[in-house]
């Protein structure tokens, strides 16, 4: 018997691992493990994103019912549960599809290294991104670290076979037929349910159309909010690229992106704890707790700012033109480390992913690759006369921004600007 380990790639259609498992001819049996160590990290036991996973195993347990088949749901450390397996089965190869960020590299270094020794073969493949981390590099085969010869090179290295599906249905027949076995409810993994209504993964196709001239204006449906199941792979990125090459450059341009943070977390790891530019971690941040409580809560007094937090803290999204707001506000207008807002959007985004939260992070900070220059400092009332001048999006999050209930800003602009350029001045000078 073969295993199928699902990770981020939750879904039967056009899933490499598990294409490569089944087209191995031998029974395969499907596994999902709710990872201790991830879990226990999580202090909201009521985490969206758990529940998200929760229904979405449901309903992939639900499809290999109807096959024959079944979906055997794990709650362990990852190594233990193999451990657990090769004990009660005879097991020749396990299939997964690669992550890439370090603790998964370590996790599953650490599980192949045990199934070598039981002579059992770990293999994994490219399914999160359409170019692998060493797929897309310069041509002295270092990494690029400016996204726009990176997008030009990805570009350039399409074929006719770059978004070729895998068709996984054609040989659902080598699926373990099993018993269908009890589902692991939230409460079992220490979690609690509380209904939510989760963006769809369907799209409108005008909206990918119109994608280039809506996206900025948070107020209107001029995204396709599927961060949240490219994230956990709910949909199939090869599928969408497609769409967005036929459709809209300028979309499938973000998930280029995707794929340039993705690489750049692999080949430099270190920008999970620090600055990607070792410079930028020499700024003195004032890091004050009282102003970054009052920033989580959307209470600063900057209207624009104060509804991007508050629609992030209600539904878990934020609109991408109003990430760049907030995150510059925190790191410039506030002088308060950017690794506090990250780890706060990492609490709070459905669709967070390490990579691109981190990218996005240090590009607004300046610490980061291609990043905005430490000069650049937004202007959060030109950001709001420029992309939600009639106050709608405002209005929506913020509907007492014109009362005397509503906060004086907690720091003049000019003020904060001046501040922000001098210490990021001082700092990278040291």
């Amino acid at each position: 018997m073969n295993i199928f380990w699902f990770r981020r790639d939750l879904r039967l259609n056009d899933n490499a691992g598990l294409y490569h498992a089944l087209k191995s001819g031998k029974s395969v049996q499907p596994i999902f493990i709710f990872d201790e160590n991830i879990l226990n990290k999580l202090s909201d036991k009521t985490d969206k994103r758990v529940q998200f996973i929760h229904q979405t195993l449901l309903e992939l347990k639900r499809a290999l019912n109807e096959l024959g088949a079944d979906l055997w749901v794990f709650h362990g450390n990852p190594l233990e549960v193999f451990k657990s397996l090769v004990e009660k089965h005879t097991i020749q190869s396990v299939f997964a599809n690669r992550d890439y960020e370090p603790s998964a590299i370590k996790r599953d270094d650490a599980i192949t290294k045990y199934l070598t020794l039981q002579s059992i073969d770990f293999k994994s493949y490219k399914d999160q991104v359409v170019f692998d981390t060493n797929e897309v590099l310069k041509d002295d085969g270092k990494p690029y670290t400016v996204y726009t010869p990176y997008s030009n090179k990805w570009k350039s290295k399409l074929t006719a076979d770059t978004f070729k599906p895998h068709p996984c249905s054609a040989f659902f027949q080598y699926l373990n037929q099993t018993a269908v076995t009890s589902m692991l409810t939230l409460n079992d993994i220490g979690f609690k349910d509380s209904s939510f209504v989760y963006p769809s993964k369907e799209i409108k196709q005008g909206v990918i159309k119109k994608y280039e001239q809506n996206r900025d204006i948070p107020s209107i449906d001029g995204t396709s909010k599927l961060s949240l199941h490219f994230r956990f792979g709910t949909i199939s990125i090869r599928d969408k690229a497609a769409k967005g090459q036929t459709l809209s450059e300028k979309w499938l341009n973000e998930l280029i992106w995707r794929d340039f943070y993705s690489q750049i977390l692999f080949h430099f790891p270190h920008v999970e704890q620090g600055a990607f530019k070792p410079a930028y971690n020499k700024i003195s941040w004032l890091n004050d707790e009282v102003t970054f409580e009052k920033w989580c809560q959307g209470q600063t007094g900057y209207p624009i700012v104060d509804a991007g937090m508050r629609e992030l803290n209600t539904t878990g999204l934020m609109h991408n033109r109003v990430r760049m707001i907030v995150a510059s506000f925190l790191t410039k207008h506030l002088l308060i480390d950017w690794r506090w807002g990250e780890a706060y959007f990492a609490e709070k985004l459905l669709d967070f992913d390490l990579a691109s939260n981190n990218g996005g992070w240090q590009w607004a900070a300046g610490s980061g690759v291609d990043a905005a220059p430490y000069f650049r400092v937004f202007n959060p009332y030109l950001q709001t006369e420029r992309f939600d001048p009639q106050f709608k999006y405002i209005a929506q999050w913020v509907p007492e921004y014109l009362s005397p209930q509503y906060p004086k800003p907690i720091v003049d602009h000019a003020f904060a600007r001046n501040r922000c350029l001098q210490v990021y001045k001082e700092g990278l000078a040291n």
